[in-house]
């Protein structure tokens, strides 16, 4: 299963406020601006700057 449509358009980064690129094959959305990732956990980002992984 993957992330909706809708819900990549509304989601940004809580670091920045910039966009996010879906990994669907790492299950998980980067900020590119931030270099972090945010972890997808059961089709349900994660959206903790505290729980980002630096890229």
């Amino acid at each position: 299963m993957t992330i909706s449509p809708q819900l990549l358009k509304i989601l940004v980064c809580p670091k920045c406020k910039g966009e996010l690129t879906y990994r669907e094959s790492d299950q998980a959305l980067d900020c590119l601006a931030c270099k972090l990732r945010y972890p997808v956990r059961d089709d349900i980002p994660v959206m903790l700057v505290d729980e980002a992984i630096p890229l």
